[in-house]
């Protein structure tokens, strides 16, 4: 993810047109899946995906989703989103 959003900003610093057309290109798709991770993770930690919103709180919110989401482990045995192992294509 971090290589496709550092390609797609560096085709939008170009200033050529078609490289900015083609970076928010790459960038839109990689949004969406970013983001979909992210509200899997939560879910994983049996809370809602709204919970992504928390990074909004200015300093002490992207602290506490990346603790919450990079470093605790996910709720033992199957909650209110599915089993442990439900949605990934690694089994883990």
């Amino acid at each position: 993810m971090i290589v496709v959003y550092i390609i797609a900003a560096a085709l939008v610093q170009t200033g050529n047109t078609i490289a900015v057309i083609l970076g928010i290109l790459l960038y839109i798709p990689s949004f969406v899946v970013g983001l979909a991770i992210s509200i899997k993770r939560w879910h994983d930690r049996d809370k809602s995906g709204w919970w992504i919103f928390i990074s909004l709180v200015p300093i002490i919110g992207g602290i506490w989703a990346f603790v919450e989401t990079g470093f605790l482990a996910g709720t033992p045995g199957p909650n209110q989103y599915g089993a442990e192992n439900s949605g990934s294509p690694l089994g883990s």
